[in-house]
Order: C-alpha cells, then sequence, then structure tokens
C-alpha cells in the first residue's frame, strides 16, 4: 500500500496525517503529488470528495520549506478558491501541516473587515489563500504583493469561470512571476478553463482519476413526485425531522431563509447559508452543522462547492437546479471520500419534465417514487425507508445564538407594553429607583460548541 513518505513529502507533514488518521492516499493524490513535487504544472481533476486540497495544499508546503523566507504582504505561494466557506477550509485543512514546517497560511475573503486582513499581512505570510475579490482588493489599496509568488493554485477552476471570476483570476495571475509553478484542480477541465490553461501554463501534466459522472457513482438517487407545493413543504419537513445530518438546496437566498424558519417552527435544528449572510454568521452555521448542533443546512447553490462537511448522509433538492452541472455539484456534498449517501431531488407536477431532462443530462440514473402527503402507512413507510424521515416535534427550535424567548400570554405581553404610571414603559424592567431590588436579574448561558477537525 502506498503511503505519503512513499510519494516524498518530508517526515514532519507525514507525521502530522498519520495523527490526524490519515495514511494512506486517494488515487488524486498519489498520481498527482510527486510530479507537484517535482516542479510541474499540474492539470488535476477528480470527484468531488477526492482530495484536491492536499494534492495541491502539500506540495506547496513542502516546496516552500527551508527554500527562504517570505515578507509582509509578499507570500510566496497563492491559491485561489471561488468562495469563502471553501477558501477558509482550505485554510484550515492546511494549516497543521504548514506549521510543521514553520509555514504560516492565511485566509483573506469578503465579508471581512479588509482592515483586519491589512493586520494580518503586516506579518511575514508564506501561503495566501483568497477569494479573487478580496486578493485584488488588496492589491489595489497595494497592501498586498504578487511578485514574490512561486507557485499558484487555482481550486474549483470550473466555478470561478461560471461565477464570471476569469477577469479576475487573470489579472491577479499576471502579476505573478511567469515562471512560477501552476496548479490547476477542477471538477471539468473544459470550456473557459482552457483559457486558463493555455495562458499561464507551461507544459502541464494532466491527472483524471475519474469523468464528472464518476462524482455521483457512490450515491442513489431518487425523484420524488410530491404533487403540489403545499404536498412538497410537508414532505419536506418530514425529511428535516430525520436523524443525521442533510443539506437542503434552494434556487434563492429569501427561499434559504423562508425555508430554515419553517424548519425551526415545526422544531427542527435548521440554519441557512447564502452569499448575503455576514461571515460571522455563515462561520458559525458551518461550525454547528460540523459538530452535529444544526442538525439541516438550507443553502443556495452558490455555498454548493463551500460545503466540505463529513457524514452528510442526505442531500435534498428541494427546489430542483437550473441545470446539470449544478446537480452534480450539490450532490457532491454526500458521499464524500468514498462514503454512501442518498440525494433526492423534490418534483412538483410542473417540473417533471424539466427534472426529467436535467437528469439526463447529468447522467444519473434516479429511481423514480410517488410519494403522497395523506400520512397513508405505506407512503410514510416509503418515505421513512429510503431518507430516515419522521414526524417532527412541532417545538420551535430557536436560532443558534439568538436568545430563546418563553412564551407569553397574549394579554400579559400586551399590558407589557404599556407605560406605567411614571410614564416609562415596562418592557425591558421595571425603572430602577432607590433601594429598588437587582436580584432578580435573569441569568444568562452559553452553549459550548465542540471543535470539529
Amino acid at each position: 500500500m502506498t503511503t505519503f513518505a512513499d510519494l516524498g513529502l518530508p517526515r514532519p507533514i507525514v507525521s502530522v496525517l498519520s495523527k490526524q488518521g490519515i495514511t494512506s492516499p486517494f488515487p488524486i493524490q498519489e498520481a498527482a503529488i510527486p510530479d507537484a513535487l517535482a516542479g510541474k504544472d499540474i492539470l488535476g481533476r477528480g470527484p468531488t470528495g477526492s482530495g484536491k486540497t492536499f494534492t495541491f495544499g502539500l506540495p506547496i508546503i513542502a516546496r516552500l520549506a527551508g527554500s527562504g523566507a517570505s515578507k509582509p504582504a509578499r507570500p510566496r505561494a497563492l491559491i485561489l478558491a471561488p468562495t469563502r466557506e471553501l477558501a477558509i477550509q482550505i485554510q484550515e485543512r492546511l494549516d497543521e501541516p504548514a506549521n510543521s514546517m514553520g509555514l504560516r497560511v492565511l485566509a483573506v475573503v469578503g465579508g471581512v473587515n479588509i482592515n483586519h486582513h491589512i493586520r494580518q499581512l503586516a506579518r511575514p505570510v508564506d501561503i495566501l489563500v483568497a477569494t479573487p475579490g478580496r486578493a485584488q482588493d488588496l492589491v489595489n489599496q497595494k497592501k498586498l504583493s504578487l511578485s514574490d509568488v512561486r507557485l499558484t493554485a487555482l481550486d474549483e477552476a470550473d466555478q470561478m469561470a461560471d461565477m464570471g471570476f476569469l477577469p479576475q483570476v487573470k489579472k491577479l495571475l499576471d502579476l505573478t512571476p511567469r515562471d512560477a509553478q501552476r496548479l490547476l484542480f477542477s471538477a471539468t477541465l473544459d470550456g473557459d478553463v482552457n483559457k486558463l490553461v493555455d495562458r499561464f501554463m507551461h507544459n502541464p501534466v494532466t491527472h483524471s482519476t475519474a469523468p464528472v459522472q464518476a462524482a455521483v457513482d457512490t450515491m442513489k438517487h431518487y425523484l420524488f413526485y410530491v404533487g403540489e407545493r403545499e404536498d412538497r413543504n410537508k414532505v419536506v419537513i418530514r425529511i428535516g425531522a430525520r436523524d443525521g445530518k442533510t443539506i437542503m438546496f434552494m434556487r434563492t437566498k429569501h427561499g434559504v431563509d423562508r425555508q430554515a424558519k419553517k424548519l425551526r417552527r415545526a422544531g427542527i435544528s435548521a440554519m441557512g447559508l447564502h452569499g448575503d449572510k455576514g461571515q460571522n454568521t455563515r462561520s458559525t452555521t458551518l461550525q454547528g452543522f460540523a459538530d452535529g448542533s444544526v442538525s439541516v443546512l438550507v443553502a443556495t447553490d452558490i455555498a454548493a462547492r463551500g460545503i466540505d462537511v463529513h457524514d452528510v448522509s442526505l442531500v435534498v433538492h428541494v427546489d430542483p437546479p437550473a441545470e446539470h452541472k449544478a446537480y452534480l455539484h450539490r450532490a457532491g456534498r454526500t458521499a464524500r471520500a468514498g462514503e454512501s449517501g442518498t440525494v433526492v431531488t423534490l418534483v412538483m407536477n410542473e417540473q417533471r419534465d424539466e427534472v426529467a431532462k436535467l437528469i439526463d443530462k447529468a447522467g444519473v440514473d434516479a429511481q423514480t417514487v410517488d410519494i403522497s402527503t395523506d400520512a397513508s402507512p405505506a407512503h410514510n413507510r416509503t418515505l421513512a425507508q429510503i431518507t430516515g424521515a419522521q414526524s417532527a416535534t412541532g417545538i420551535p427550535v430557536p436560532e443558534p445564538g439568538g436568545p430563546a424567548r418563553a412564551q407569553v400570554p397574549k394579554k400579559q405581553a400586551a399590558s407589557k407594553n404599556q407605560p406605567n404610571k411614571r410614564g416609562a414603559s415596562s418592557r425591558g424592567g421595571q425603572k430602577r429607583g432607590r433601594g429598588a431590588s437587582t436580584s432578580n436579574k435573569p441569568s444568562r448561558s452559553t452553549n459550548s460548541r465542540r471543535r470539529s477537525q
């Protein structure tokens, strides 16, 4: 069996991986790491969850170690990623191996005060992980220089193309030395991605472990015919009440927020994730989903490739995606790293033809199941057998981080807003005067979260 040491990685990195329980490389890692260590440009394609982060990240660490020192605001390696979540997860994944070699990794992303990043860049940074927009902002303010970059990596290059980031990516790569090593990884290597290859890469070695369709080979796919919207909504609640981690996808940000609220009202711990959420909220949401305190993550397509959480056993397309690539990337949030998973698409009557064409283009063999919400034992058994669906408690769950509000009778609640005889509202507590007691202050408690790997 091949080990990471066999691939030529330094002993401190191999030791860190061993402590994390990672002893043998995935196929894409075994194929590409030796060439990357040799300084070759790499084109890598592999199914989602196949270990691409370590494939480009570990050689970058190994090649930088012992080869000079970085200067403030002048990193020696640049990794570009399309979403905030993905950039932060890359940093988290590479932090420990980099530290073992005396290197510092920093992620700079949108949604965070840029002054915070400027302060962080005032110290030497070896590996900068960035979203294109934030990197360009820092360059424009002359707080970041890319002239010392020796290695560049592009993760999810096809998504950057789909999101319109290619002009920014090209502009950033033009600021790096022409002879910098390029490592480009993507689920697909076609279309606009080829323009990057032609312009910036030098005789790249291609490593492709599987076609795009293989990303869904370890999954079971189902189309649930759910009738009308009201019927679909009832199915969503029953599925959301299942045990285990579930990701539900919606097409719009408003749909995400509305669906998460419905699930919480039904007694299901759910949180939403989309581009309008602040970075602190996004980080807290993903942390809660990773440690299990949030059981259902409701997300838009923009978040599909930024979610790398283990043990996601079910993906639900509440809103079917607009095109087949989105289906594959949504589905790729389950069955990661060789695990199995289930993908369910909820199909209303008017969506049947559209979804049938989508599934065919994605190359997916999906089983069709008629699901009714008339609470008949047979239908509920079918739903439960496939997804683990069950009845929700109906006890509302407060949004994590928000105050848990006790139920107040309407009559009592109305009286609280009436001014007292002194003309001051009693909301928020009694107006304090001389001798007023303070012994009735409510105590506050905080929920601790365990750190996820």
